[in-house]
């Protein structure tokens, strides 16, 4: 049964793997372009648990894990140079950021998926990946960016992240983060709607697959 689980495994770890390299890249002022690949995650925990159950689905969260591990560690030593000072490529905070919130948002996936599995299909794909996307959003950029979390790497200056401006460019003033964020999690909320479509064919394929076995 493990090898079954190899597709889901190497799905996850090339997500978080290709995330990690394109939020390094800015598309338009408020995102980047990790914030279109890294939604597909809940869809392989999502497909990972309709197919072979919550602890498959939670092995392959703790593989996409380790790949981010791996990832924001070998970022922590690859230094940057720019404007005549040096940096990080991946930051701790950022690091701790990612870890946390992948880890907190997969597992709350997990859990909600599986309590709604018995109803209707859409339904528990949908509000697990809601709430995860919700959550992951949150904790990542509150505590990467947000001043309240300086106590984790004083010596990182985020005051850019916190500079005051319009909500997205037109609403109440925030900090630069919270409109980060809120883009952030208005594309995976609308990647959470579109992958329902391949949700529902790869599983329709893999039941009649089986029942052909």
């Amino acid at each position: 049964m493990t090898r079954s689980y190899l597709p889901g495994i190497l799905a996850m770890a090339a997500t978080v793997l290709a995330s990690n390299i394109l939020v390094q890249f800015l598309f338009g002022q408020w995102l980047t372009w990790g914030a279109f690949t890294y939604p597909i995650a809940f869809l392989v925990t999502d497909l990972m648990n309709r197919l072979y159950g919550a602890q498959a689905a939670r092995k392959v969260v703790l593989a996409g894990f380790v790949t981010g591990v791996i990832c924001s560690l070998i970022g922590t030593q690859v230094i940057l140079q720019g404007d005549g000072y040096s940096y990080p490529a991946v930051t701790l905070r950022v690091a701790i950021a990612s870890g946390a919130a992948f880890l907190a948002a997969q597992l709350m996936d997990v859990a909600i998926f599986d309590r709604l599995r018995g109803g209707a299909w859409w339904r528990a794909p949908l509000a697990s990946t809601l709430v995860g996307s919700s959550l992951d959003t949150v904790i990542f950029f509150s505590v990467a960016f947000s001043g309240a979390f300086t106590f984790l790497e004083p010596g990182n200056d985020v005051s850019w992240a916190n500079e005051t401006l319009p909500l997205l460019g037109i609403g109440p003033i925030v900090p630069l983060w919270v409109s980060l964020g809120l883009a952030d999690w208005l594309v995976k909320l609308s990647l959470a709607l579109l992958a329902l479509v391949p949700f529902r064919m790869i599983v329709s394929k893999a039941v009649a697959a089986r029942s052909l076995a």
